[in-house]
């Protein structure tokens, strides 16, 4: 039995997950934006193992979720979930003053990776877009270029695919992963979306509570369980270093990092 953490797990994949993990027999904790959010739950909330209150775009906040989480001991795994998708008609900022997608895409799941206790399992959501996304690390808070949200969603997919085989290098402790879902009908992906719905969120909840060889793996990209193609930039150290080092300068926080195995 795993003790798991699930962001953005109020609807859609998340909420597929948690289902599925406590199903499973898996301690699950849960995540809202605001305790309206959580009201909505119903019988998931009282079969959760416990639920974080807040709103990721705000870095505040963010830390306070990395603390409720803390508070109720070490994660086994986290699936990073939580995020807003491609169709955003224009920059909304944060009260952090950055970009809302970025903050909640990707400053998030990196601050809530710096804060918390370190688990064994992480799962980071990234999603084919990422194959169009801007390596130059050139505004991503899109302050001087004109706002594109289908671009600042690749963009930020690009992102987290990076940061989770970027932990894996730095981490060897832990098994770390970014999945692609697939486009698939939820609120994010709209109700056009080609992919089986079924599937969404399979591979997140079996790499995070998994015990099969195939589940225990570290550095890779997956959808549907099995390995997938990645953009090349996203495995290139120089790149995730460059990367770690604009989320800290965004941030202020920094990645700790451990000793690599000689």
């Amino acid at each position: 039995m795993a003790r798991i953490f699930i962001t953005g797990s109020t609807d859609g994949l998340g909420l597929a997950a948690a289902r599925t993990l406590i199903e499973g027999g898996h301690e699950v904790v849960l995540h809202a934006r605001s305790e309206a959010r959580a009201a909505h739950l119903g019988d998931i909330r009282r079969r959760a193992s416990g639920i974080a209150i807040g709103d990721l775009s705000s870095a505040a906040e963010t830390e306070s979720v990395a603390a409720q989480v803390d508070a109720l001991g070490r994660m086994d795994a986290v699936i990073h979930n939580a995020g807003i998708g491609y169709r955003e008609p224009r920059r909304v900022d944060t009260v952090d003053g950055h970009a809302h997608l970025l903050a909640i895409n990707v400053l998030a799941p990196y601050l809530l990776t710096c804060r918390m206790q370190r688990p064994d399992r992480l799962v980071y959501l990234s999603s084919g877009m990422h194959r169009g996304g801007d390596s130059s690390l050139i505004d991503l808070d899109w302050t001087s270029r004109p706002w594109n949200g289908t671009q600042a969603y690749s963009d930020s997919k690009l992102f987290d695919a990076a940061l989770a085989l970027a932990i894996a290098r730095l981490w060897p402790d832990v098994r770390s992963n970014a999945v692609e879902p697939g486009w698939v009908a939820t609120k994010m992906g709209g109700s056009s979306a080609p992919d089986d719905l079924a599937q969404g969120h399979v591979t997140q909840a079996w790499l995070a509570a998994g015990d099969d060889p195939a589940a225990l793996v570290s550095g890779e990209y997956l959808y549907h369980r099995q390995p997938r193609r990645i953009l090349p930039i996203a495995r290139d150290r120089a790149f995730q270093d460059a990367l770690l080092d604009e989320l800290r300068r965004l941030t202020g926080v920094s990645l700790p990092r451990v000793a690599q195995p000689a």
